[in-house]
């Protein structure tokens, strides 16, 4: 295997694992919204960075999931509706982990 594709698998890997994080704070403790929502931004941005890879696209490393998806959008423009979405969902990033920034979402 190449370094790209092993590369790649890793950071799928790391997003499964944000995700099943999400899943299991929110089946059993969803009052954690504020975790679910982080670990699913986190997720979101490795699989977009797996991506960028697969398509051979140099990226920054951010939590900017905007950014990420204005460069896949430059080689592939299935997913230029997701915009808002990843915007959205770039609000839960790294600033939820912070004080003052509970979030309060419902199911």
């Amino acid at each position: 295997m190449s370094v790209q594709h092993d590369e790649i698998i890793q950071w799928i890997m790391k997003g499964d694992h944000d995700l099943g994080t999400a899943k299991i704070t929110f089946l059993h403790i969803p009052e954690y919204m504020d975790t679910v929502t982080f670990h699913c931004q986190q997720a979101v941005e490795k699989y977009l960075k797996s991506y960028l890879l697969f398509l051979s696209v140099r990226f920054m490393f951010t939590h900017d999931l905007v950014y990420l998806l204005d460069l896949i959008c430059q080689k592939d423009d299935e997913f230029k509706n997701q915009y808002n979405s990843l915007a959205e969902l770039q609000s839960y990033s790294v600033e939820v982990r912070y004080l003052n920034e509970i979030t309060f979402l419902t199911n």
